[in-house]
C-alpha cells in the first residue's frame, strides 16, 4: 500500500476506522452477545444451572481484563495487525469448539480462551489503534466505530436466535464461526497497519514523520509516571465505582422491574432502549468534545446515571422506567467514548495502550464483583430498592472522584 500518496489523498487512518467498524460489530455480536441468545438451549441440553453457565461468561470478562495490560503494551510496541489478526483466528476457532463442547470444565476452559480473544479484538485494542492513528480526528473515528458496533446486539441477537431456531444451537455456532472468520481475520490481516510514526507518514495529515514522533513523545507520559499519578488514581477510582454500579443495574434491571410488577415483556422491551440511547449519546458527546472539558463532561454523565437510578425508584410508572433506561443508555454510550479520549488527553498517544490496559484491568475487577455483590446485597436487604439506593450513592461518589482528576497540563506537571 503506497502510504506516501495519502499526503495528498485520503488519510489511511480512515480505512482503518471503517475496517474496525466492521470487525468490532461482528466481534461484539458473536463473541459477546450471542451467548445470551444460546443460554436457554444450552441449559436444556446439558441440564447445567444458569449460574454455572453464566459463571464461565463472567470468568471470560475477568480474563479479558487481566490480559488488558499485556495487550496494551503489545499494541504500543508492535502495533495492532498481528495481535488483532491472531485474536480473530483464536476467536473463530473457539466458536467452532463451542459448537462441540460436552463438559462443564471444558466449557470454562473455552471461555477463558474467548476472554483472551476478546481482549485482543474488542473496544480496548480498537481504541488504542485509533488513538495511535488520530489526533484531531480521534473523536470522529471513535464515533464511527462505536456507532457501528452499537448495532451489534440489534443484528446478532435476533440472527443467533433465528439460526438456533432453524438449525439448533450447535449448527448456529458453526455458521457464526464462519461469519466471524470471514469478516474479521482477513480485514485485520490485510488492512490494519503499524503506527503512523513507524511508517513515516503524518498523523491526521498534520505532523511529518520524525517531527510527529518527537511531538508525540513530548506530549506523552511514561506508563509508570502516569499510573502513579494522582490523576490516574482518581480517574480509576471514579470509573471503578461507575462500572460497579452500571454492571450491577444492567444485570439486575429486568429482575427488579419484574419483581415490582412491571411484567417481563415490558421489562425486556424497556431495557432494550438502552442500546438506542447509547448511539444518540455518542453523537452528542462527539459534538461537545471540543466545547466542554472532558473531566466536567464525565462528572456530569456520572451524575446523570445517579439521577437515572433515582428516577427508577421514585417514578414507578412505565414512563418513569422508559425515562430511566434512556438516561442509563445515554450515560453508557457517552462513557464508552469519553474514557479513551480523556486518557489520550491526559497522558498522550505514545503509551496509550499500556496505560489504558491497566485501567481496563481495574474496571474488570468491578465487572466481576458487581453481579455477585449485588446478589448478596439483595439477599441481605430483602429486596431491590435499598440496593438501588446504594448504587445511587456509589454513582454520586464516582462523580465526586472524577472532579478531582486534574487537567492535562497538571498531569504533565506531576511528571516533572
Amino acid at each position: 500500500m503506497p502510504f506516501e500518496r495519502r499526503r495528498s489523498g485520503r488519510y489511511y487512518g480512515w480505512t482503518i476506522t471503517w475496517t474496525l467498524a466492521l470487525t468490532e460489530t461482528v466481534s461484539w455480536g458473536i463473541l459477546f452477545y450471542a451467548f445470551s441468545a444460546l443460554l436457554v438451549p444450552m441449559q436444556e441440553e446439558f441440564g447445567w444451572s444458569a449460574t454455572a453457565i453464566t459463571g464461565a461468561y463472567s470468568l471470560s470478562m475477568l480474563v479479558a481484563g487481566l490480559a488488558a495490560p499485556l495487550v496494551g503494551r503489545w499494541l504500543d510496541r508492535r502495533g495492532s495487525r498481528g495481535l488483532m489478526t491472531a485474536g480473530s483466528i483464536l476467536g473463530t476457532l473457539l466458536v467452532f469448539a463451542w459448537a462441540r463442547i460436552q463438559t462443564l470444565p471444558g466449557f470454562y476452559l473455552l471461555w477463558i480462551g474467548i476472554g483472551l480473544a476478546t481482549a485482543a479484538t474488542l473496544y480496548e485494542p480498537a481504541f488504542t489503534v485509533l488513538t495511535q492513528w488520530f489526533d484531531r480526528g480521534r473523536a470522529k473515528a471513535m464515533l464511527i466505530v462505536t456507532i457501528a458496533a452499537g448495532f451489534a446486539s440489534t443484528i446478532f441477537l435476533p440472527l443467533t436466535g433465528w439460526l438456533e431456531h432453524l438449525y439448533g444451537w450447535r449448527s448456529a455456532l458453526v455458521i457464526l464461526a464462519v461469519i466471524l472468520g470471514v469478516t474479521t481475520i482477513l480485514p485485520h490481516a490485510l488492512l490494519l497497519r503499524g503506527k503512523p510514526g513507524d511508517l513515516s507518514i503524518p498523523i491526521d495529515g498534520e505532523l511529518e514523520s520524525k517531527g510527529d514522533r518527537r511531538a508525540t513523545e513530548s506530549r506523552s507520559l511514561e506508563p509508570a509516571t502516569a499510573i502513579h499519578s494522582d490523576s490516574f488514581r482518581w480517574m480509576s477510582i471514579a470509573f471503578f465505582l461507575q462500572t460497579l454500579a452500571s454492571i450491577a443495574i444492567g444485570v439486575h434491571l429486568i429482575a427488579f422491574l419484574t419483581e415490582r410488577g412491571d411484567g417481563a415483556t415490558f421489562a425486556a422491551t424497556a431495557t432494550g432502549l438502552i442500546g438506542a440511547a447509547q448511539v444518540a449519546a455518542r453523537i452528542v458527546t462527539t459534538m461537545l468534545e471540543r466545547r466542554v472539558s472532558p473531566v466536567v463532561m464525565t462528572s456530569f454523565v456520572f451524575l446523570l446515571q445517579a439521577v437515572a437510578l433515582a428516577v427508577l425508584l421514585v417514578w414507578a410508572t412505565p414512563a418513569g422506567v422508559i425515562a430511566s433506561v434512556i438516561l442509563l443508555g445515554m450515560g453508557r454510550g457517552a462513557i464508552t467514548l469519553i474514557r479513551p479520549m480523556l486518557l489520550a488527553d491526559l497522558y498522550g498517544r505514545r503509551h496509550f495502550g499500556t496505560i489504558n490496559g491497566v485501567q481496563t484491568m481495574i474496571m474488570a475487577a468491578a465487572r466481576a464483583l458487581a453481579p455477585v455483590a449485588t446478589g448478596a446485597a439483595y439477599t441481605l436487604a430483602g429486596g431491590y430498592p435499598p440496593v438501588i439506593w446504594a448504587l445511587v450513592g456509589i454513582t454520586v461518589l464516582s462523580a465526586v472522584a472524577m472532579v478531582k482528576v486534574p487537567s492535562y497540563s497538571l498531569a504533565l506537571q506531576e511528571a516533572q
